[in-house]
């Protein structure tokens, strides 16, 4: 599959049905995607294609999230009803393979679990998940904090911006997600097997 071909394709379909802040925040996703996947010796075509598609149907109706996402086969969850722009990442997942031909699993499933994350993520979705928490845009990521990361393992960057996340969602008061959840208790017991 040409994917140099569809990152303008699905870039211009992203600008087209996103708000310029998401669209630009898309960019810097897709950059540092790229960037982290050249870090870690990873398809870094394949890292810029997964940014910069993963908020793609972020600013779709609530109905159409829903739609898209019913039909990767998971269930929706209630709290997910109540504020359907969570399934924008499995309403992209499921538009890149419906709409642009996506079959790549890997793609697929960085897009879908850009915001939760969970248990054996591949590392291309390690790498969507920390750029779409660090990138530029973001007020916390300052060159030196990223600088800091950069310097780490992919696994020892992904816990420690997913443990940041983590601390991030559950002071505003979100509702996690079980696959959020199961990927904290298994860092914890992971530690907890070293000690």
């Amino acid at each position: 599959m040409d994917y140099l071909a569809l990152i303008d394709d699905i870039r211009e379909f992203t600008k087209a049905n996103v708000k310029k802040s998401r669209f630009e925040h898309s960019v810097r996703v897709a950059e540092m995607t790229a960037r982290l996947c050249r870090l870690y010796s990873l398809d870094e075509t394949k890292g810029y294609l997964s940014g910069i598609g993963h908020d793609m149907c972020k600013d779709f109706p609530a109905e159409q999230q829903i739609a898209l996402a019913q039909k990767d086969g998971d269930p929706i969850m209630d709290f997910e009803l109540k504020n359907p722009s969570l399934l924008h990442g499995r309403a992209a997942s499921v538009l890149m393979n419906e709409k642009f031909g996506i079959k790549d699993k890997e793609i697929l499933e960085a897009v879908a679990y850009h915001t939760s994350a969970k248990i054996g993520l591949s590392d291309l979705g390690k790498c969507l998940f920390i750029a779409d928490k660090i990138e530029p845009g973001r007020p916390q990521s300052t060159d030196e904090y990223r600088e800091a990361l950069y310097k780490l393992s992919l696994e020892d960057m992904f816990s420690t911006v997913f443990y940041e996340n983590y601390e991030y969602v559950t002071k505003k008061g979100y509702t996690l997600y079980p696959d959020t959840l199961k990927l904290l208790e298994y860092y914890k017991n992971k530690v907890g097997s070293k000690k």
